[in-house]
């Protein structure tokens, strides 16, 4: 479905309703095990704990956050890019408060692809009032297919 471009952009600035995350020191111990870094010390957390904490904690599903823009997952939703920005390091056993927001938004069309958007959103970390770390992440919705003109 096409969603119209006044539409589309009126959903910049979209808070996220986030949420509080304790990380666990177990989860911790299991993602340095299945990636193979150290366990020797729970001192810090797995970097990629700012980018889980974040999306598990953003206080909507994806599916939820997918039909802000008009689709759903059988729509063919693509994860577009990602980047974490850490400011202190997490630690197991600590508690972050999560919240977000949708940052940016853009139309495109493609000759292979067609017309699609890209959605931006951020997501900060904070503990107690300190920011620790940023997620920022970005999907892809397919709108209109080409159907095969390259023209």
């Amino acid at each position: 479905m096409l969603l119209s471009e006044e539409k589309l952009k009126s959903r910049v600035g979209y808070q996220l309703p986030g949420g509080e995350y304790l990380l666990e020191p177990y989860k911790n111990w299991l993602t340095n095990d299945v990636v193979g870094a150290p366990n020797d010390q729970d001192a810090f957390a797995h970097p990629m704990f700012c980018y889980y904490a974040a999306l598990n904690t953003m206080g909507i599903s994806l599916e939820e956050l997918f039909a802000l823009f008009d689709a759903t997952s059988a729509d063919g939703v693509m994860f577009g890019e990602a980047e974490i920005d850490i400011k202190k390091p997490l630690t197991p056993g600590s508690t972050y408060s999560i919240s977000g927001q949708v940052t940016g938004v853009q139309r495109k069309n493609s000759k292979k692809l067609g017309i699609f958007d890209l959605v931006d959103f951020e997501l900060s970390l904070h503990e107690g009032k300190e920011l620790v770390g940023v997620s920022r992440n970005s999907f892809v919705f397919p709108r209109e297919l080409n159907n095969g003109n390259d023209e």
